[in-house]
């Protein structure tokens, strides 16, 4: 083959492998952005924090490179593919917040997902939101079901949701834009084993995970479990392995809760930093507004996770059962600082 042909292969071959070709986990304190003929190289001194994702900024320069290029027209399948990577490497935290709905749908003890069909449900989730957004600043307002996948029972045991039930939620959700996490209370059991047996579910682009510390005991109700710094790391790097070895394209969330100090230690161990897992914490916990707001503030001070959420609790007249009184309004919930990206209601 003469050289001539090799040359104008490559030159077509480029853009598409320079879309396809991952960026390198390790690459993190020096970015250099693939670059035209005679243009400046771009270097950017450090991984723009977050919410600035790092592959929206890279697919950025690279399109305004291209369209820079004369006598260069994409065809309609580059525009598409360029497109398609952008959507599915964009953080879905970048313009929106999250509001849920939090509980077990099989139960109306432990949260308002129990107590109403799922298109009520639905119903309501979508009023609250909209409260929620006329006080958001502009950012837009993605509803979710939180449910409860693994539920602890007497000496540590866990109780999975019906395989039917869960799925039946997943299918709603997909076809109405609605996020669903899944969460497990991981008992007597190993967080890691925990989070593996939700795994397989990351196939449906709309859901992500939770681990619930609180429940991470042989004694519910009666002493309150922790996980560590090394557990939460490892958790997170088996969830990103995962996608990548199964080809899950984008980001997910993994949430971990906490309302006292113990309950993740070595918490400034923590590494939050993934490339597609977006690590969330979460202040639980109910009580009075001046309660809540020590128990967020507590959580703030991890400023290793920066990507903090809040969640309130409903007063549905249960015996022995724990509620906000009363509950922060939207605006008070924005007040926060920082300010939660994912707020949810038990």
């Amino acid at each position: 083959m003469s050289s001539q042909p090799i040359k104008r292969w490559l030159y077509l071959a480029t853009p598409i492998l320079l879309l396809i070709l991952p960026v390198p986990a390790g690459a993190q304190s020096v970015a250099v952005v693939p670059q035209i003929a005679g243009s400046v190289p771009i270097r950017e001194s450090a991984k723009p924090p977050f919410p600035s994702f790092y592959f929206t900024e890279y697919y950025k320069t690279y399109e305004a490179q291209e369209a820079a290029r004369p006598y260069w027209v994409a065809s309609e399948t580059e525009v598409n593919t360029q497109a398609r990577i952008r959507q599915e490497n964009t953080s879905i935290l970048l313009n929106n917040d999250i509001l849920a709905f939090y509980g077990h749908p099989l139960s109306r003890n432990m949260g308002i997902l129990g107590r109403y069909p799922i298109a009520e449900l639905d119903a309501r989730l979508t009023k609250l939101a909209e409260d929620y957004a006329a006080v958001s600043g502009g950012r837009h307002v993605r509803k979710a079901f939180y449910i409860i996948y693994g539920t602890v029972w007497p000496e540590g045991e866990i109780g999975i949701l019906r395989e039917p039930v869960l799925q039946e939620w997943i299918r709603y959700a997909l076809e109405h834009d609605i996020l669903v996490f899944i969460d497990h209370q991981i008992g007597r059991y190993d967080p890691i084993a925990s989070l593996k047996r939700m795994l397989p579910y990351l196939r449906y682009p709309n859901v992500h995970l939770a681990l619930d510390p609180e429940w991470r005991t042989t004694k519910p109700m009666k002493e309150i479990g922790s996980v560590t710094a090394a557990e939460l790391n490892t958790a997170q790097q088996v969830m990103e392995e995962y996608m990548m070895e199964n080809h899950i394209p984008g980001e997910r969330m993994l949430v971990i809760h906490q309302f006292k100090p113990w309950m993740i230690e070595n918490r400034d161990n923590v590494r939050a930093g993934r490339d597609r897992v977006r690590l969330i914490h979460c202040a639980d916990g109910f009580g009075n507004p001046s309660q809540k707001r020590v128990a967020y503030a507590d959580n703030a001070k991890a400023r290793n996770i920066p990507l903090k959420s809040f969640k309130l609790f409903y007063n549905f007249e249960i015996p022995g059962a724990g509620y906000d009184a009363p509950l922060l309004s939207p605006s008070q919930v924005y007040g926060l600082d920082p300010r939660p990206y994912l707020i949810m209601y038990q």
